[in-house]
């Protein structure tokens, strides 16, 4: 029999024909002489017996050199796995007799090389076990089992899943002042300096980086491999690394690191109060409490330190000309210039101040778009990728998101090997560099799509794909028709700064009969409404084209004062409720215990701040709270389970946003699915509730006059361009709020006569609206900013 059980309680040395060799797996080459020699090693993976017919069998397997459970710093050699293939009766022998977690010797096997080494990282050679010389002894002394480079249940392609099994072994890390040279070790640290992965002479691509721990020792760390996702996942210095078998060596009289066989790297993002969760290309890899406690210890001993360089991350709307800065877009599109240069069409969602170098390539070769809405246009800019990162842009995707790192704002001229739009590159344009090298970390990295950097930017280019998908759709809003009327859903703007200039009057005499007209006019600001500014602020729901305003602080108060009466148990199987000590608002003033509900399944992942379901609190308690969750969702009890509060207020409070829903339109449940997700964000939250989502927006009518005739016009659709603000960030954010104020204030100062004001040179859009059979025109304001309005010095007439 090919395969010998080796009775319990005996060592299976005992049981080995005295006469052969044990040979380490370290020694195992091509060349090695295998007559009279066995392999000894722990088997950590047993593949699915494979018939060929006819009574022939083929079994793949892993063990792992026994001396690596007892050393975390030994030789790099002594610390690999190799495949083991077996065919035949053996094959079949082994499938039945064999666990993994056994022990086994191997016999009679050949040496062949690895066609899998590139992929699973394990010895360059693999074991054969066929033919009448061939045998296995296997004793089945369970120890803790190591773990498991490839296992058969996780070749899921979703996402990674945690090995947590009580076998896994417990790692030992070293502290980066106690590495000694020439062993091969598991660390953690923060980076505080890295390089995105690039081409190394030979075939495989280098990641170069620095790191340290609490002993406040640098190491630095190069990090070779042949596909870039088996590279480590840093988006940004402060990041932590976790690395298993990486081998230190001294080099110039500094300890490096440099990752050796069975390489395995995980990082996580290094911001306090971030949700811990790794990032990592393996489909499955060690992680326990204690790296959770690792992490969390890393980081808020990081954020005390300043170790860390500042390298200013920074929107298109702050670049300054000469900076070198971080930037984080989305791909809109892209486009080969030469075989050296490629160019990159990005936006991140706001506009930059100064001018920009436009661009143009040779026709057809645009990946992408080729052309954008005005509105996003406007908020385009255009990257030149040089030399070695032309290599990376090729496999970008128009919509990635990126994180481009060391871009420079290049002022006047610039060697552009294609031609502008206007001819000639005036002196006060900016272009965006990325050059050639990765000195100071210069490269691109694609961000995740659950990254938390770019959730703000992935809401505003939804909302924009949803504007000009739906323009003109959106318009008939029946609440907007009983106020001040908007165009009906048929009707599309195609406004344009070129149209010729007109007078109100004559604006007023045009009868756009059942089209979407467009006027320039150049007009002043003689009176505006709602006077009180905070009252345009209004909520919209975009499926019944309702419109409502915001409540006031004050009436909220008293909606959550009367379901606080509602705050009964919670029964609902799903749900683990506590209590949260909130502190009072003075030193003297008590805490208050306030009772929380989280999710099972968030609790086992350790995201205890990402959705929490809060019951029995004021509104200012819940405006405190907020500040340290990620979500937080306002409950009373309903027949010993959850439910919402009247949607007059609001349903889920992120940070200083409030979120609310539309009464008619929503079907509301409190049920385990809210907690389910990759991403917790409002949209995604209202549709696990079932609220349909209310959209802020801003709303206001302005009467215009040009010194002959005045008209009224909403501005509504193009309030946020025309402010540069959200209506969401106005409805939290101070300085959005001042924005609108000290605009308004500028083209209508109070006290002011009409030969003081501001003239402004901006576009109407003119429509008939049919109301209970009457019919009557409207006029809007459209595609026109606050800083590009033209401000002209009053003459005499």
């Amino acid at each position: 029999m090919p395969v010998h059980v080796i009775p319990d309680g005996a060592s299976p040395g005992t049981q080995i024909p005295t006469h052969l060799t044990r040979i380490p797996i370290r020694l195992i080459s091509n060349t090695t002489d295998c007559s009279d020699k066995t392999v000894q090693g722990k088997v950590v993976y047993k593949g699915p017996l494979v018939s060929l017919g006819d009574d022939e069998f083929v079994l793949k397997t892993v063990i792992q050199g026994i001396q690596e459970e007892d050393s975390q710093q030994s030789s790099p050699s002594e610390s690999l796995s190799i495949n083991v293939v077996l065919f035949g009766g053996m094959a079949k022998d082994f499938s039945e007799a064999v666990s993994q977690g056994n022990t086994v010797v191997a016999a009679g096997f050949t040496v062949g090389k690895s066609p899998t080494v590139h992929k699973d990282k394990l010895h360059p050679c693999n074991l054969h076990l066929t033919g009448d010389d061939a045998c296995i002894y296997v004793s089945r002394i369970l120890l803790p089992s190591p773990r498991s480079l490839v296992d058969n249940k996780r070749s899921s392609s979703l996402a990674p899943e945690v090995s947590t099994s009580a076998k896994v072994p417990k790692y030992t890390y070293v502290p980066l002042g106690d590495l000694k040279p020439g062993v091969v070790v598991n660390v953690y640290g923060v980076v505080v300096f890295f390089k995105q992965p690039f081409k190394s002479r030979g075939t495989d691509f280098c990641s170069s980086l620095k790191i340290t721990d609490q002993s406040n020792q640098k190491v630095g760390c190069n990090i070779f491999c042949e596909k870039l996702e088996d590279h480590p996942k840093i988006f940004q210095m402060g990041d932590i690394i976790r690395l298993h078998r990486v081998k230190t060596q001294l080099f110039n009289g500094s300890i490096n690191l440099l990752n050796t066989f069975g390489f395995s790297v995980v990082t996580f993002d290094g911001r306090v109060g971030s949700t811990v969760v790794p990032r990592t290309s393996s489909k499955s890899f060690h992680f326990e409490q204690e790296d959770r406690q690792t992490v969390e210890a890393l980081r808020a001993w990081s954020a005390n330190q300043d170790f860390l360089p500042t390298v200013p991350r920074i929107p298109l709307s702050a670049v300054q000309p000469t900076a070198y800065f971080d930037l984080t877009c989305q791909l809109l599109s892209k486009a080969p210039v030469d075989t050296t240069c490629t160019l990159l069409k990005v936006w991140d969602g706001t506009k930059c101040p100064h001018p920009l170098l436009n661009v143009t390539v040779e026709p057809g070769v645009t990946e992408g778009p080729s052309s954008l809405s005005k509105d996003r246009q406007n908020l385009t800019a255009n990257i030149l990728v040089y030399d070695n990162h032309v290599e990376v842009a090729r496999q970008l995707k128009p919509g990635d998101y990126l994180r481009i790192y060391n871009l420079h704002a290049v002022p006047g001229p610039s060697k552009v090997p294609v031609a502008t739009s206007s001819g000639s590159e005036e002196a006060d344009h900016l272009a965006f560099h990325l050059h050639r090298g990765t000195s100071y970390g210069r490269g691109i990295r694609v961000l995740p799509d659950d990254s938390p950097d770019i959730q703000e930017l992935k809401r505003l280019a939804e909302s924009f794909q949803e504007d000009e998908e739906t323009d003109a759709a959106e318009l008939n809003d029946s609440a907007l028709l009983e106020v001040w009327s908007t165009p009906p859903e048929s009707l599309e703007r195609t406004c344009s700064h070129s149209v010729e200039q007109v007078t109100l009057s004559r604006v007023k005499q045009a009868d756009p009969g059942d089209r979407f007209q467009v006027f320039h006019v150049n007009v002043q600001l003689k009176s505006y409404q709602p006077q009180r500014l905070c009252q345009s602020l209004k909520l919209y729901c975009p499926k019944c084209k309702s419109m409502q305003n915001v409540p006031d602080d004050d009436s909220l108060a008293d909606m959550f004062k009367q379901a606080s009466k509602d705050a009964g148990p919670c029964t609902d199987p799903w749900v683990i409720s506590g209590t949260v000590n909130l502190p009072g608002e003075s030193p003297k003033s008590p805490s208050r215990a306030l009772t929380v509900h989280l999710s099972s399944g968030l609790m086992a992942e350790g995201k205890t701040k990402d959705l929490v379901f809060l019951m029995g609190s004021t509104l200012e308690e819940t405006c405190r709270l907020a500040a340290g969750y990620r979500n937080i969702v306002p409950v009373r009890s309903s027949g010993g389970g959850l439910t919402l509060l009247d949607l007059s207020a609001p349903f889920l409070f992120r940070g200083r946003k409030r979120y609310y829903g539309c009464k008619q339109c929503s079907q509301v449940r409190v049920t385990e699915s809210c907690s389910e997700g990759l991403v917790l964000d409002e949209k995604t939250v209202a549709e696990a509730l079932g609220v349909q989502l209310l959209q802020y927006s801003l709303l206001m009518k302005l009467e215009l006059q040009d010194g002959a005739d005045t008209l009224e016009a909403v501005l509504w659709r193009d309030a946020e361009s025309f402010f540069h603000v959200s209506a969401e960030d106005v409805a939290a954010n101070q300085d959005s709020q001042n924005i609108i104020h000290q605009t308004m204030d500028s083209l209508c100062p109070p006290g002011s006569s009409m030969a003081d004001r501001p003239w402004l040179d901006l576009c109407l859009s003119a429509y008939r609206v049919e109301e209970k059979g009457q019919s009557q025109v409207y006029y809007q304001i459209c595609h026109t900013s606050s800083n590009i309005i033209h401000l002209q010095t009053v003459a005499q007439l």
